[in-house]
C-alpha cells in the first residue's frame, strides 16, 4: 500500500504543479482525475473500531463513538509518506469518522504516541504556576527560533494557552492546549495535548488542526480522555519504587516540553510535524479553489 500512497500522491502534486504553471483552466477530464486520485488514497486505509490493545496490552483505547482509529503502519504512511514529516513511532492516528487525511474535509486528528521516560511524580502539581510556566515556554520557543530557521524551518510563535492546563489528580489525566503561529501561515495552528500517566511511562494524545477546531476539541476531550487506560499491572497506582524508573521531571517539566531537551533540538522539530499537514491541506484547498473558483459571489 506504501507505494500505491507515495504514486498518487507524487501524482496528485505534480498535478498541482500544472495547475500552477498552466494560464488555461483545467478540463472537465481533469478536474475528474484529480478528485478521483484524493478519493483513491482515502479509500486505501482501513480503519478500526472497538478496543484497541497497544505494546503487549499495557493500555488500551476504546475508540469514542464518532471516531475511527488507524494502525500504528498506516499512520506512518499517512505521517511521512503522505504529510512529509519524517519517520517517527506512533500508536496510531484518531480521525473523526467524517474527516480524511487528505482533501477539503480533514479538520484535525489524534496522534497517539507513547513514552517510557518513566514514572512522572505529580508533586508539583501543588505549587505549579501555569502563567510563569507559559512565560518559559514562550522564550525557550523564541530561543529555538534560530536553529528551526537555520535548519530550514518556519519559526514558531507561542502565542498562549488556548485552554490552560488541567490536571485530575484521581484519574492521573492531564491536558492543556497551545495556541501557535508558524510564520508565513495566516491561521493559527491548536496543538491539543493529553497525557495519560502510567507506572512506567505516559500516553501522548495530539489532537492537532487549526485554530478554528478548538471548540470541538473541547466538546470532544472528555469522551476522549475517558476512553484511553493503562490496563492492571500498569497504571500510576502500580508503580513499585523499588524496582520502577522515576521520570526526571515532573508535571510541570511534562508540560513544558522537558522531556525533549535528552532527545535534542531535533527532537522538537519532530513533534511540530503538524504544520506540515496543515500546509498540504492548504495545498489541496488552493488547488480546488484554482479548479472550481470561489464560491463567493
Amino acid at each position: 500500500m506504501r507505494s500505491l500512497i507515495l504514486f498518487l500522491t507524487l501524482t496528485l502534486f505534480s498535478f498541482f504543479s500544472y495547475s500552477q504553471e498552466s494560464t488555461d483552466e483545467l478540463t472537465e477530464e481533469e478536474k475528474k482525475i484529480y478528485l478521483q486520485k484524493i478519493d483513491s488514497i482515502n479509500k486505501s486505509f482501513t480503519y478500526q473500531h472497538g478496543t484497541i490493545a497497544f505494546l503487549d496490552s499495557i493500555a488500551v483505547l476504546n475508540v469514542p463513538k464518532g471516531y475511527k482509529f488507524l494502525d500504528a503502519q498506516q499512520s506512518k504512511i499517512v505521517l511521512t509518506d503522505l504529510w512529509g514529516n519524517p519517520p517517527e513511532d506512533v500508536l496510531g492516528l484518531l480521525f473523526p469518522e467524517d474527516v480524511d487525511p487528505i482533501g477539503d474535509n480533514f479538520t484535525y486528528a489524534v496522534e497517539v504516541t507513547y513514552s517510557d521516560e518513566g514514572y512522572i511524580d505529580d508533586e508539583d502539581t501543588k505549587n505549579l504556576d501555569y502563567t510563569d510556566l507559559l512565560e518559559q515556554m514562550q522564550e525557550d520557543t523564541r530561543l529555538g527560533n534560530e536553529e528551526r530557521k537555520r535548519l530550514g524551518y518556519p519559526e514558531i510563535e507561542l502565542v498562549g494557552w488556548a485552554s490552560p492546563p488541567f490536571y485530575n489528580q484521581e484519574s492521573k489525566k492531564l491536558h492543556w492546549a497551545k495556541d501557535l503561529k508558524f510564520e508565513d501561515y495566516d491561521v493559527n495552528t491548536l496543538n491539543y495535548n493529553i497525557r495519560i500517566l502510567g507506572r512506567s511511562g505516559f500516553l501522548n494524545l495530539n489532537a492537532i488542526g487549526d485554530i478554528t477546531i478548538l471548540p470541538a476539541v473541547k466538546k470532544d476531550v472528555n469522551t476522549i480522555l475517558d476512553s484511553v487506560e493503562f490496563t492492571q499491572g500498569n497504571t500510576y497506582e502500580d508503580f513499585d519504587p523499588s524496582i520502577d524508573k522515576v521520570a526526571a521531571y515532573g508535571i510541570g517539566g511534562l508540560i513544558a516540553g522537558k522531556i525533549l531537551a535528552k532527545a535534542g533540538f531535533f527532537a522538537l522539530l519532530l513533534k511540530f510535524w503538524k504544520f506540515i499537514a496543515i500546509g498540504a491541506v492548504g495545498i489541496f484547498a488552493a488547488f480546488k479553489k484554482k479548479i472550481f473558483g470561489s464560491k463567493e459571489a
